[in-house]
């Protein structure tokens, strides 16, 4: 093979060629001060001048070059030439012998295509940090050389070890910080969801994929009492461990005002001055909504979070319209609440925009997919929660978190359906208001045929929470009995707004202890304020297992 010509296609001597002049060395001016003396003592040397790039051979500059080098030829890429560096690095191989066959190591890492796309197009490619068969990793660069018959390719590889492994290092640390973040997120999500007496629910969470730090995104399923259910999603802007951080702050606080029994809008009030507080640099999205099994609806308010999505028992998907203010930790916006029908065979899912939004697709695009896929899923709320995120296309690299939470107010029948009956009667007030109520409440629980000690204890609440209701309430005053297939919920309400506390009566007092009375026989009781003005004061006892079927 011609070296000498196919050394002047080796990547920079022809920059080297170029740059040099027919100038010679100026004639030595000892003592005229303007060479140093260090420079003139090397001038005036007996050595041999330096030779120029032409005079040296290509196979000594190669054998000494400390990189990898192979030339082959043809369209069998046969051995023209190996270095030193190679020969050390993978032996000894036959010149003349075909690539594929003679160079294993070239096999195995997939450079023999790419050897054929260079010598067909001319031009050269470049694959970077390629592990060999020796352990070592190097970046290879394959440049045509030759011309005609002569055509060939010149294999450059560049030990990049040390690069790879200081590169592996740092993906083995960033792994490391988001097992953790998603080990902190995960710890601060539910392990189990609350079970509601009225809904099914069920939740997912996926983190985003392995190039993307964790999110803030968090969902939750709070009972509230008195048969009533407190539904949240959210989403903290930003990535890692503070994200979830800030998550399991907002997450912890939504679950305490969700106690106080507040109105959706009142709570995310709350939130937003309290995320403020957290880190004014952080804002977050949210729905809080409250499911009444008794009016049938989703009373719900929004921080710039995305709408919910509800289908009801003939197939219809809707979104919820406004209210819709700015995310958490903005500051200066009143909140407001919404309402959205939830009957018996609803479906509702609550999201984050990780499972809409995509970089190419509007947002509008990706919630009219849901509601696509939301009309046709059918099944329980995992069931439905899985399919959706299948419709979305959610893989484990997907670049953004996603939580869903779907929730099912299932249509009963049969049997089933005498688990779950409801009562109400009008409170006109007067004398007859007391002994009316618990008439009225002790023949219902006869004819839901609860044990003899369950009825005593629900007419004496009833009572209790009716007097109560009378001495401190005005009209309209109502008095309503819930039994599901765990628990019976007593529930007065009344045109006051003033809400009772339980206080303890002194000997010598002739009130107070009616709700001392019912705290004391009850499960849990609790009262809050009505959306219309007024409140609504309840109690609840669980029922015995022989008592959760009809006899």
């Amino acid at each position: 093979m011609n070296f000498t010509r196919w050394s002047a296609r080796l990547p920079g001597t022809q920059r080297r060629a170029a740059a040099r002049t027919e100038q010679t060395a100026p004639p030595d001016r000892r003592g005229e001060g303007s060479v140093p003396a260090a420079r003139a003592e090397q001038l005036t040397d007996g050595d041999r001048p330096v030779p120029a790039v032409d005079d040296l051979g290509v196979r000594e500059v190669l054998d000494r070059v400390p990189c990898l080098v192979a030339l082959v030829h043809g369209p069998d890429h046969r051995i023209a030439y190996l270095n030193d560096a190679y020969t050390t690095a993978f032996g000894l191989r036959p010149v003349g012998a075909p690539a594929r066959g003679a160079l294993p190591e070239l096999d195995e890492l997939g450079l023999l295509p790419l050897l054929d796309q260079v010598l067909r197009s001319g031009k050269p490619r470049t694959v970077k940090s390629r592990k060999a068969p020796d352990g070592r990793s190097y970046t290879f660069t394959c440049t045509p050389a030759g011309e005609g018959d002569s055509r060939g390719v010149l294999v450059f590889a560049t030990d990049v070890t040390g690069h790879a492994e200081a590169a592996e290092r740092l993906r083995a640390s960033e792994r490391r910080q988001r097992e953790t973040a998603v080990t902190l997120q995960r710890s601060l999500l539910p392990q189990e969801l609350e079970e509601p007496d009225d809904l099914r629910i069920a939740a997912t969470y996926h983190p985003g994929g392995t190039e993307a730090a964790v999110g803030g995104d968090w969902y939750d399923v709070i009972t509230l009492g008195g048969g009533r259910t407190a539904l949240v999603i959210g989403d903290v802007m930003g990535r890692g461990v503070r994200a979830a951080a800030v998550m399991g702050q907002l997450r912890t606080a939504v679950r305490a005002y969700a106690r106080l029994d507040l109105p959706p809008h009142e709570v995310l009030q709350l939130l937003d001055g309290l995320a403020m507080e957290i880190d004014a640099n952080q804002i977050a999205t949210c729905v809080y909504a409250i499911h009444d099994p008794n009016e049938g609806r989703l009373v719900y308010a929004s921080a710039g979070h995305l709408p919910i999505l509800v289908r009801d028992e003939n197939g219809t998907v809707r979104r919820t319209d406004e209210p819709t203010g700015p995310p958490l930790g903005t500051g200066g916006w009143m909140h407001s609440s919404g309402s959205v029908p939830l009957g018996p065979g609803s479906t509702a899912v609550l999201y984050t925009d990780g499972l809409v939004e995509r970089r190419d697709e509007d947002l509008d695009v990706g919630i009219a997919s849901l509601e696509r896929a939301l009309a046709g899923a059918t099944g329980g709320p995992q069931v439905v929660c899985d399919r959706l995120v299948r419709s979305a296309g959610v893989t484990p690299d997907h670049d953004d978190d996603v939580a869903v939470l779907v929730l099912q107010h299932p249509a009963r029948s049969g049997p089933d359906s005498e688990l779950f009956r409801n009562a109400a009667l009008e409170l006109l007030g007067g004398v007859e208001a007391a002994p009316r109520a618990r008439a009225f409440a002790s023949g219902v629980l006869t004819s839901w045929r609860f044990p003899p000690e369950l009825h005593d204890l629900g007419v004496l609440a009833t009572s209790e929470l009716v007097a109560n209701s009378l001495q401190h309430g005005t009209p309209p005053m109502r008095l309503r009995l819930r039994r599901t297939d765990r628990r019976l919920i007593i529930e007065v309400t009344d045109g006051d707004d003033h809400l009772p506390r339980r206080r303890r009566a002194e000997p010598g007092d002739e009130s107070g202890r009616g709700i001392a009375i019912v705290a004391t026989i009850a499960s849990a009781w609790g009262s809050r304020r009505t959306p219309g003005g007024g409140k609504a004061v309840w109690c609840e006892f669980l029922l015995p297992k022989t008592a959760g079927a009809v006899v």
